[in-house]
This record gives structure tokens, sequence and C-alpha cells, in this order.
């Protein structure tokens, strides 16, 4: 990072001979190790390393930016004046007030993990063989397995003309597996995922045998009846509600434009009064978390729903200066599998969406539901109508149909057309038992798992 440092102390300085009002130079040094499942035997090993800066110049509040991978400072130099031809095309932001000014960014624990940082491509290999092995191990019926293992490293240094000097490590192992079981003609999936920023906590079997256990489970599934459910899900299966549906309704942006189908109804109640959502980049551990955002901002903790009450906005220096308020520490430059990227612009996104626990064992959530559908797996989840929160979402694996508090047997894949708003409303019981999920490496969630009463489903196929 030191040649880093010099090439943004360099853009500063050039930034300043331009006569530019403000500059703020983001950069990136990531590695990203990936070892690739297919076909029931690790296929692929590969490394990537990235390493960028992104530019941001104000000028008469007009901005622009530019990224480069060239940190020379001739080059840096043309990129700056590139930067500022841009924000001279796109002319004034007249809401604009300040790129951050320097804070206080106190450390987030259990983000950073020597033993991560000096993972070898043989050892990640020998954790993604016990994903496969714990796998196959469960028996007979598991045919084929696909999956991967993805190690991510990373350190990030923002400075801006305001004397701003943040620098962050991070380290992140992410383990996926998808099993597929067969018995005679009869075919089931099953999926798994874990995550952590300490190699300790990644249990590589456990993600093989929860996999393998919901292929297994599913197998010879009956056909529902297009019908009103309770239904139950999962942890995982939740996650992908959240990342997908849920979460661009709190974001500033999307309520500034309109198309939030919250909008209007801050300091309103939009959920029973069980639901307490809020955004926390402080936990310990957390896959979101940081100690400041992709502006340099003191990350913290944003309550999004308290006991139903719409409360909070997320919001990043752009945006948060059309409203006249401050920055909730949201600005986002998303990466790839997880972590950072060197875009150019930040976005306002959550860190880590955070479900408050409720008091429902999963066992208990079952017992109290008389004509619901367990669901361990959704897939395909999009917004149809976001004015409105319309979405749809396919129970792809895992679903069990429950009757008078008992599971009866595994049902096929069902497709749900539903809304928002209305689920939020609708539900019927949140467990105590939170963890992380990640649905396909979207946005990073703690939840445990939420029952929603009235879903009409119906058979995919």
């Amino acid at each position: 990072m030191v040649e880093m440092e010099i090439a943004c102390s360099n853009a500063l300085k050039i930034g300043k001979s331009l006569g530019l009002d403000e500059v703020e130079v983001y950069a990136l040094n990531k590695e990203v190790l990936t070892i690739r499942i297919a076909n029931s035997q690790i296929v692929e090993s590969k490394g990537i390393r990235d390493r960028g800066i992104a530019i941001r110049v104000v000028k008469n509040k007009a901005i622009g930016s530019v990224t480069t991978t060239n940190l020379a400072s001739d080059n840096l130099k043309k990129s700056l004046e590139y930067a500022l031809a841009s924000a001279i095309i796109r002319g004034p932001a007249g809401h604009w007030t300040s790129l951050p000014k320097p804070k206080k960014c106190e450390k987030v624990p259990e983000c950073w993990d020597q033993r991560i940082s000096r993972l070898t491509e043989d050892e990640a290999v020998v954790i993604a063989s016990k994903m496969l092995d714990s796998t196959l191990g469960s028996g007979a019926k598991i045919k084929d397995v696909s999956g991967s293992l993805n190690v991510v490293r990373e350190n990030v240094l923002i400075t801006n003309s305001h004397g701003l000097n943040a620098e962050e490590e991070a380290s992140y192992v992410l383990g996926t597996i998808t099993a597929e079981a067969r018995d005679g003609s009869a075919v089931a999936s099953g999926f798994w995922f874990d995550g952590a920023r300490i190699l300790s906590e990644f249990n590589a079997e456990q993600v093989g045998i929860n996999a393998a256990d919901m292929a297994l489970k599913s197998l010879e599934p009956k056909r529902i009846n297009e019908d009103s459910y309770s239904i139950v899900l999962t942890p995982l299966a939740f996650s992908e509600v959240l990342a997908f549906v849920f979460s661009s309704h709190f974001i500033s942006k999307g309520y500034q434009d309109r198309v939030s189908c919250f909008y209007g109804k801050l300091g309103k109640k939009i959920a029973d009064d069980s639901v307490t959502v809020y955004d926390d980049p402080r936990v310990a551990g957390g896959l979101g978390s940081k100690s400041f955002d992709d502006e340099g901002v003191p990350s913290r903790r944003t309550p999004l729903i308290e006991e139903g009450i719409f409360k909070n906005l997320l919001y990043d220096t752009f945006y948060a200066s059309k409203d006249k308020t401050q920055s909730t520490g949201n600005a986002v430059r998303m990466g790839n599998p997880i972590g950072r990227s060197y875009d150019p612009i930040p976005f306002p996104v959550p860190h880590n969406i955070v479900i408050k626990p409720g008091s429902y064992s999963m066992e208990e959530l079952i017992e109290e539901t008389k004509h619901g559908i367990l669901v361990g797996r959704l897939w395909y989840t999009y917004p149809i109508n976001p004015e409105r929160g319309d979405f749809s979402t396919t129970a792809r694996s895992g679903n069990f149909l429950i009757e008078n508090g008992e599971i009866k047997y595994p049902v096929g894949m069902m497709r749900i057309y539903d809304n928002l708003p209305r689920w939020l409303i609708n539900v019927g019981g949140i467990g105590k038992e939170a963890v992380q999920a990640m649905a396909w490496h979207a946005l990073p969630t703690i939840t445990p798992a939420v029952k929603i009463e009235g879903v009409k489903a119906a058979p995919a196929s």
C-alpha cells in the first residue's frame, strides 16, 4: 500500500495545482482466491489481484470522477483533468455541500484475520475439499456437487482535500455448495452458504452437510395446491427477500425518486409491532461490517424500522445533501464477490441488514402453523412494481408442507407473487436465533427465521 499512499498524496497535490475545490482519492488493493467445484470435483483454482484508484473532483459544485490503475504522476494528472472535464460536462449539483471532513473512526473487531491473509492456494483447496467431501459423505444418493470457495483480502485507503485519511484491512472466506440427490428417477437439490471474517469461524464441513441434508430431505416432493399458506422462511430464504426486495425501499435515492413503496411514510407504521430492522456495520465479524464507509464517514448503526415504525433512510454524502441532512455512513462501492471495489462513485447501500430476533424457536414457529410451508431456499427473487412493493420469487428447494403443527412431506417448487408492505404487516412470528446469510453474494444479512401469514403460492410448473 506504500505505493498507493504516495499516489494518493500526489493526486491531492495535483488537484490543488489544478485549482479544484475538492478532491477525493480512493485506493484499493484486493486479492480474491477462488476454488471452484463442479461435477463433484475441484475443477479450477484461480487468483485475481485488483488494484486501482478512484478519483472524485468538485469544481463550483460540479462533480466528476475517473478510475485508473496507473499510479504514475503524469497519468494521475491526466486522470484528474479527465475528471474535471466530466464535471464541467455534467454541470453543478446545486444541492452539493462538501466531501466529508475528518472524524474519528472506531475499529470494528474481528474483521481482519492474519490466517486468512496468509492462506495459500493449496490451503484453500484443502478447505474446499472438506466442503466437497462432507457433501459426498452424506450418503450414496448424493450424486452431483457444485459450488465455490472464495478467499478475499483487501486494503482500502481514502483521502480527501479536507485532510481525511482513513485506512482499513479486511478479510473474508465464503463457501457455497449445491448438492443434487437422486433416488431412482427422483431428483432434488439442496444449497448452503457460510461466510466469516475469521478463518476459525468458518465451518467447511457443515456447508456440505447442510446442503446434502436439504437435498436428501427434498426427494420425491409432492405438488402443492394453489392456496394461501403460512410461510415459515429459514434465515437463508429470508435473506434473499431482504437483499433483493426489502433493502432498496430504505435507500435515500429510491425514496427521493419516489420509487420506494414506503414513500411519504417516514415516522409511520409500516410493519407489525414485532418487526425491528436496522443496518449495522458495527457487528463484530459481520460480513458487511467496516469502520468507515467508502467516503471515509465513520460507520454507525441506523434503525430502519423500530417496532413497526419507519424510522430512517440510508444516505451517502451526495443524497444527504439533497435532503439537507447528514450522511448515515452508507456510501458503498460494492465489490465482487464481497467487500469493496474502486468504482468511481459510491452509492447508498446497507452494510448488514439485521432483523431483531423474536421469541420463537424454529420448532415453535412450526408447531403454531396450521396450514403452511417451511421454505429452505428462495431463488429468482426480484421486484415487479417497486412503487407498490410487488415482487416475485420461487421457493426452489427445502420446501415442506406443514399441517396442524407438523411437517408432513417435501413439496415441489412454488411460485410466489406478493407484496412487501403486506408481508411486513402480516408477520406471524420471528425466530430467536439469528444467523449470517448472504444470498448469491448480494447484501449481507443477519436474520432469524420469519413466518409470514396468508401467502398465496402456486406450483412453479
